[in-house]
């Protein structure tokens, strides 16, 4: 059976921050993110969703275990360099509502959990905005990074298939730690968007 999906708001998501936290780490830490991850960042940087009235989580369960969760929130909530690439594009903030991360566990991968998550964060965004797209960012990897696995052809089909366009012009960049790194390097990801409302994407 898949997980169970509850969308949590507002005051229900403090709570499970350090689940999440420790979920984000185990999950990130596989390719393509190889994220060499600290909990106790992790639990500063998802404070974002407690503090913003119209994020949400979207929490998938086993009995009482987290197994899964994604996030989104308007992009006004996001930070500078999240949102600095749709003002370089004059690419008004408040018409895009921003999914942040999905994160499951593999062994509840292949259930249609994924397809859910975008169905969930899809109509809390119409139901808590009038924002005309949802975006999310992918990092983007060399085609031959030595950690890619044999044969992996990555999310882009997937991601397609749910109404998403890759927006090649909108890349932000983040740093952190790879696995087997000694520092951060700075990687770049690139936008996909979808229109919620009929608008045509920028």
């Amino acid at each position: 059976m898949p997980p169970t999906l509850t969308t949590r708001t507002g005051g229900q998501i403090a709570p499970i921050i350090p689940a999440l936290a420790a979920l984000r780490c185990q999950v990130f830490r596989d390719w393509p993110y190889l994220y060499d991850g600290d909990e106790a960042y992790e639990r500063r940087y998802l404070r974002i969703y407690a503090d913003s009235p119209r994020a949400a989580v979207i929490v998938a369960t086993d009995g009482d275990e987290i197994v899964g969760a994604s996030t989104c929130l308007p992009l006004t909530d996001e930070t500078d360099a999240v949102t600095a690439p749709f003002l370089a594009r004059r690419i008004d903030p408040a018409r895009v509502f921003y999914f942040g991360e999905s994160v499951l566990r593999e062994d509840h991968r292949g259930r249609g959990t994924g397809v859910a998550f975008f169905a969930a964060r899809e109509a809390h965004a119409r139901a808590s905005s009038v924002c005309d797209f949802a975006a999310f960012a992918s990092v983007i990897r060399p085609p031959d990074h030595p950690a890619r696995p044999s044969g992996h052809t990555g999310l882009d089909a997937f991601w397609t298939r749910r109404g998403y366009t890759r927006r090649d012009g909108l890349i932000c960049h983040m740093a952190w730690k790879d696995v087997g790194d000694a520092a951060e390097t700075e990687k770049p990801l690139v936008f996909w968007m979808k229109s919620l409302t009929g608008a045509p994407l920028p």
